[in-house]
C-alpha cells in the first residue's frame, strides 16, 4: 500500500527546507546583484573615454531599470494569459498576479525620475528643490508626469473588476518612454521614437511573458508544455523585431563607419556591446529550450534553460537602464 501523505519526519524536513522561501531569497540576491549594474556601471563605462556623465547617473540608471522591470511584469501577464486561452485542454487557474505590486514599484520609480526632471535633471538633495509646477513647462516634465499617472492608473486597473484595462496605461508608459528617449532636437525624432516603441514593447512582452509562463508551469498543469511551446513560437518573432529595431536604432546613433570604434571608446558603445552579448546569450538559451521542447522525452525539461534565460533577461533590463542614463555618442 502506497502512502498518500508523508510521515511526520518527512513533513518536518520539508517544512525546514521551505523551497518557496529559498526561491524568494534567490530572487532577492539576484535583484541585488542586478542593481549593482546601473549603480556601478557608469564609472566603469566612462573610464578613460574622456566623456562626462551627469550627476546622479547611477541612481537615475537604477530607477530607469526598475521602471522597465515594473513594466515587463504586467505586460507579460496580460500576454501569457491571452496565449493560455488558445491552448487546448483545461489550463489551471493562473498564479496570483504580481501586476499590482509591479505597478506600485513602477509608480515609485517614475516618481523618483520625475523629481529629477523637476530639479533640472539633477538629483534633488531636499524636497524644497523640487519644482512640481515646473514639470508642466517642459516636454520632459510632461512625459514624466504621464509615466507617474500611468503607473498609478495601472495599479487601480489591476485591482478593479476589469484588470485587462491595465493595457491602456501600460501603453501610455511605453509611448512616453519612446518620446522621452528622442528629444525634438534629434534628427528625425519620430523615427527614433517609433523604433524605441516597438523595441520596448517587444522586450516587455518577451521578458515579462517568459517570467509568467514559468510561474504558470510551477503548477505542473498537463497543458504546460503546450503553453511553453506557443510562447516560444511568438518569442521568436519578438526576438526578430527586437534585433531589427535595436540594430537600426544603434546605427542612427553610431554611423556604420564608426560603430566598431565607438563600441570600445565610448561609454554608450561599451554598454551597448555588453547588452548585445547578453541578448546573444539569451538567444542561445531560448534555442536550447526550443530544442528540448521538440526532442526531449519530457518537454518540460525545457524549463531549466528557460529559467536561466529569465535571469539573463533581468541583466539585460539592468543594462538597458544604464544605457539610457549615459551620454549619447557623438555622430562623427
Amino acid at each position: 500500500m502506497t502512502l498518500t501523505r508523508p510521515t511526520s519526519g518527512v513533513a518536518d524536513e520539508g517544512a525546514v527546507r521551505r523551497p518557496g522561501a529559498g526561491r524568494a531569497v534567490a530572487v532577492l540576491v539576484l535583484g541585488a546583484l542586478a542593481a549593482l549594474i546601473p549603480l556601478l556601471g557608469p564609472s566603469a563605462a566612462l573610464h578613460e573615454t574622456g566623456e562626462a556623465a551627469a550627476p546622479g547617473t547611477g541612481g537615475i540608471a537604477l530607477l530607469r531599470a526598475v521602471l522597465f522591470a515594473a513594466l515587463c511584469v504586467p505586460v507579460g501577464e496580460l500576454f501569457v494569459n491571452r496565449l493560455a486561452r488558445a491552448v487546448p485542454g483545461d489550463p489551471a487557474q493562473p498564479p496570483r498576479s504580481w501586476a499590482p505590486y509591479a505597478a506600485g514599484v513602477g509608480f515609485v520609480a517614475a516618481l523618483g525620475l520625475a523629481s529629477v526632471v523637476a530639479t533640472g535633471n539633477l538629483v534633488p538633495s531636499s524636497l524644497a528643490e523640487i519644482d512640481v509646477g515646473g514639470l508642466y513647462a517642459s516636454r520632459d516634465g510632461k512625459l514624466a508626469l504621464v509615466e507617474v499617472n500611468a503607473f498609478l492608473a495601472a495599479g487601480l486597473c489591476t485591482l478593479s473588476r476589469r484588470p485587462a484595462t491595465v493595457v491602456w496605461p501600460l501603453a501610455a508608459v511605453v509611448v512616453a518612454e519612446a518620446l522621452r528617449a528622442h528629444p525634438t532636437t534629434e534628427h528625425d525624432p519620430l523615427i527614433g521614437s517609433g523604433l524605441t516603441l516597438v523595441h520596448l514593447a517587444c522586450a516587455a512582452l518577451w521578458a515579462g511573458g517568459l517570467l509568467h509562463v514559468l510561474r504558470r508551469l510551477r503548477r505542473d498543469t498537463p497543458t504546460g508544455a503546450a503553453l511553453l511551446g506557443l510562447y516560444a513560437r511568438v518569442a521568436a518573432v519578438l526576438l526578430a523585431a527586437i534585433t531589427a529595431t535595436g540594430v537600426w536604432s544603434s546605427l542612427r546613433r553610431m554611423p556604420s563607419g564608426t560603430v566598431l570604434e565607438q563600441l570600445t571608446t565610448t561609454a554608450y558603445g561599451r554598454v551597448l556591446l555588453a547588452k548585445v552579448l547578453l541578448v546573444a546569450a539569451v538567444a542561445v538559451l531560448a534555442l536550447w529550450a526550443r530544442i528540448r521542447l521538440r526532442r526531449a522525452a519530457d518537454p518540460l525539461t525545457a524549463c531549466s534553460p528557460a529559467r536561466a534565460e529569465v535571469v539573463v533577461l533581468g541583466l539585460v533590463v539592468a543594462v538597458s537602464g544604464l544605457l539610457t542614463a549615459l551620454p549619447v555618442p557623438i555622430r562623427w
